[in-house]
Formats: structure tokens, sequence, C-alpha cells
């Protein structure tokens, strides 16, 4: 058999980074995991070949020399994620695909004309799929509800990246989460019980990094790192020495709750392991929808507190922000950028609340008849799907405005340095390893950030600060700061583009008012 596996176009969103990367000459931020996880899975007597459509397109003579096209998404790639199966159905191929856009939605896939649905977890129900190739099945749709032993999982296809592509690579150390937030999926796709690998496994994969010559950003992408402590430390516990004797040749980072605070141990061995910087739900410092979103773990302890706590250890914190809990009071926007000043957050994702599939807050809001007939590709410039319990107008234009507030360029390097300088934990040392793409990156930032723009003169002074006082922290305050320049660009798309919607949604809502009057109703008729 011969395979070619795609990975579908990102759009642009808060993740991509399209702008910093294309300053520092990258493609993509991160490579699809899941995607050469499932390639490593294939038998070894197939051909592989592989295009993650961010970095390189495929050629049209891997589409004639292919029999199967294997494609994996998440939502946000759905439209591409369709093309490629129509593509594919065209020219004759067989095509399958999997991942979490159509596990969560796989009447998309099959109306697309997709000929096998590898759903839910593959290390289930690829050897399925593979049983029916075997048996000649022109179709198919392979679910698993059992969960697989993660510790079986195989070392991913790393060598089919072309790693100097990319921002970060990604590896894997548990998937699951023990909490139910209402709005979270996490739950539904890996469920409520955190696997993990064993750190032999983590260690292996670490290895064939390190012998590949890649030095910069590992991230680790589970949905929360700590959902099983006792597993995380014993990895950490590894970890430390593997880093130590490699000489820390990674940055990592990761996702993980908010009750990290609560465990001084895990915060001080994650520091000594070189993690860096880690994702964080916060979602809102309003504690009442922080309830309705069944979110407890974020109201045991005091939110700013806890965020102070991790950030003196020496870990950066990345966090999520949303608008439009039910019951939200007016003025959330404007509370969540205070919120962010005072913690020195930098890199907020603000969003609006969007109800994913088959999420308890899918079900409730569709009991209620609240639910739009539409899947949000869950980016910052999509209306809710949803009808909240304020008026919609009022959310999004606050939304417009806290995100266009949180990315103005004077606040976010007062933010970037406000948090650099909360950071007293010591780091190990790690000797700075920087390449042509770093270079390029901070020629740029000392351009357009301590000459073009009127952060000029704070420029130079935060960076002299940070220099003589924390070299140590140098390096992450150039890349937040290179960040920094796709967050003030994108912040433009996502005004343009909810105020175009907004706008569409008056006209709407002003044509069903007229039609509403019989004597309008004869009118528009007549000019219709």
């Amino acid at each position: 058999m011969k395979a070619l596996l795609l990975w579908p176009i990102m759009p642009n969103s808060f993740w991509s980074y399209q702008e910093t990367l294309d300053v520092a000459g990258l493609r993509a931020t991160n490579p699809p995991l899941g995607l050469i996880t499932v390639a490593a899975m294939l038998p070894t007597s197939w051909e592989v070949r592989f295009a993650d459509r961010n970095v390189q397109f495929e050629t049209d003579a891997d589409w004639q020399w292919c029999d199967l096209v294997i494609i994996s998404a998440m939502i946000i790639q759905k439209q591409d994620f369709c093309d490629l199966i129509q593509k594919g159905v065209a020219l004759g191929k067989k095509v399958a695909v999997g991942g979490p856009y159509p596990t969560s939605v796989p009447e998309v896939a099959l109306n697309a004309g997709a000929h096998y649905l590898i759903l839910d977890e593959g290390e289930c129900t690829i050897p399925l799929f593979l049983e029916a190739l075997e048996r000649g099945d022109e179709t198919g749709v392979f679910r698993s509800i059992e969960k697989p032993d993660v510790t079986q999982t195989p070392i991913p296809r790393f060598d089919l990246l072309n790693l100097d592509a990319y921002l970060a690579i990604t590896v894997q150390f548990s998937r699951g989460c023990p909490f139910q937030c209402e709005f979270c999926d996490i739950i539904n796709l890996y469920g409520r019980k955190p696997r993990t690998k064993t750190p032999e496994q983590m260690l292996a994969e670490f290895e064939v990094l390190y012998r590949m010559g890649w030095r910069r950003y590992v991230f680790v992408v589970d949905d929360n790192f700590i959902g099983n402590k006792r597993n995380a430390k014993v990895f950490l516990r590894a970890l430390i020495p593997w880093m130590q004797q490699h000489d820390y040749p990674f940055i990592l980072l990761t996702e993980a709750s908010l009750n990290l605070a609560e465990d001084d141990e895990l915060l001080d061995l994650m520091v000594q392991a070189g993690f860096t910087m880690v994702f964080m739900g916060i979602e809102t410092p309003d504690v009442d929808s922080l309830t309705v979103a069944h979110k407890e773990q974020n109201t045991r302890h005091s939110l700013m507190e806890s965020c102070h706590k991790i950030t003196r250890a020496g870990l950066q914190i990345m966090s999520g922000f949303i608008l439009g809990f039910d019951g939200e009071k007016p003025g959330a926007g404007r509370r969540i950028q205070e919120f962010v000043e005072e913690t020195g957050i930098s890199k907020a994702h603000l969003n609006l609340l969007q109800a994913l599939p088959n999420t308890a807050m899918w079900q409730r809001l569709k009991q209620e008849g609240r639910l739009q007939d539409f899947i949000s590709a869950g980016s910052q410039t999509s209306l809710m799907n949803f009808v909240p319990t304020r008026p919609l107008e009022e959310i999004v234009t606050e939304f417009i405005e806290t995100f266009w507030n949180l990315y103005e360029p004077l606040p976010y390097l007062k933010r970037t340095f406000h948090h650099i300088q909360l950071m007293t934990g010591k780091r190990p040392w790690r000797k700075p390893r920087l390449t042509h793409h770093e270079l390029r990156l901070f020629l740029t930032i000392c351009w357009r950030q301590g000459v073009v723009r009127s952060t000029r003169f704070r420029f130079w002074w935060q960076l002299a600060i940070i220099a003589l006082t924390k070299p140590q922290l140098l390096y992450d305050y150039i890349v937040t700061l290179g960040a920094g320049e796709h967050f003030f660009t994108f912040r433009h798309e996502v005004k343009n583009q909810l105020e175009t919607q907004l706008q569409a949604l008056r006209t709407a809502r002003s044509h069903e008012a007229d039609l509403a009057s019989p004597s309008a109703t004869t009118v528009y008729a007549n000019v219709n």
C-alpha cells in the first residue's frame, strides 16, 4: 500500500503565530503529532509519504503515486479538510480520515465522501481499519469505546518532518483530564481518567529528537500534564538527570490546570526538568462564571495568588480566557484585562465562548433550544454559535475592545517585563543555542519595537534591565516580544471580521423586522 498522509492548512488564529513565523523564517508552529504517530502504527511493508500543508504542499506526483490518502484534522482546519477529501475522491483515491474533528462530527467527513473513518483513539481503531482493508472492504467506520494503553504507543515518525520548519516539536505524555469543565471536549475525546506513558517511553522520544539535532522548544501537548500528579512526578524525576546529562537541549512547555499552584514539589520538579512555560485555562476572574462552567478547581484558591506563585517559581504563564458564560455580568472583558495586567500574563488567549460538539454544554444548550445551526471553527474571528444570556452584540463589542487593548504594543511590552520581573525562582542554566531564526527575529524586534514604534524608549530600557539583572530569562523575554508581533497584527483581523459579522447580523435583523410588517412584506416581495 502506498499511503499519502496529509495535514490540512491551519487558518490564521491566535495559535498560528503567522507574523512571528514569517519574521523568523519558519513555516509552522507545531507538527501534527497525531498523524506522525499514526504513521508509526502502519504496517512496515507500506510506503508512506507525508505532507504538512502548512510547511509544503504535496505534489501532483504524490497524488498520482498513492493508493490511499489519510487525513487528520482539528475543527479549525475543516475547510481544507473537506476540500482534500473531495479532491481524493475526484482522483479516484481511497480516502481515510481521523483526528478530533471527524471523531466529534463524523457526518462532515461522510458527506464529503470519505471512505474510511478511523475515529476515537488510533491504537484501538487503526487495527480495525487494517483488518477491513485485508478483507477488501470498500468503506467503513471504525470506533471504540475502549481507551488504549498508551504505554504501547510507538515512537512518532519524527523522521518524516522537516524539523527546521517548526517553532516547536510536540510530544505527548498523557491523555485525559480528571476535571469536567462544561465547555471542554477533552473528556469526550479522551476520558476523565488520565493515562500516561512510562518515563522510559518519553526519554526514548527525547533521545530521538536529540540525535536528530533538535534544540528548540519541545511542547508536551497533554491537555493537562498534571492530570495524574503521581505519574507526572515519576516522569519528571527521570527527566531531570537526562536533561542535566544532555546540557538541557530543549526548552519545555506544556498545559496544566491551575491547581499546579497547590503542589510545591510538582512545581519545583517541573522547573528543574527544564519547563519554562505552561498554558493554563484561567477562563475568567468572575467566580460565578467559573461555577456555571463547572470549573470548580479554579475557585478553591485566589486566582491571582495562584498565578503569582507559579510565576515566582520560574514558569511563564500563557492563559486562556473566555467571554460569554451564562449569567455573565457586563464588564467581564475589562475585569479580564485588569487581571492580565496585574499578573503580567503576556499571551492571554481570549476567546468568545463556543459550544463544541457533544460536550455537556452542547447537550444542555440543545435541550434549551439555544444552539445555533452551525459549528464554530473555534477561532477568535467567529461569532458565538448559541444564544447567550446577555445580548450578543454587547458581548462581541466587549470582546473586540478587550482583545484590541490586550495587544496594544506598549501595554504588551510593559506586561511582559512585569511578568519576567515576577519570575524569581532559580531555573537551571541553559546555554543559549542561537540559529539564524532567532537572529532574524531579534533584529526585526529591535527595528520594529525599538525604532519604528512608539515603544522605542520602553523597549531599549527594558531590554537593558533584563540583560543585566536576569540574563537567564533574556531568551524567554525576546521570544515573547516576538510573539507580540503576531498579536499586534492579528488584532486587526479579529476586529475587522467580527465587526463585519455584527453588521451582517444587524442587517439581517433589520430585514426580518421589515418583513414582519404586512406593508413592508408587500414592498419586499415587489422589489424581489
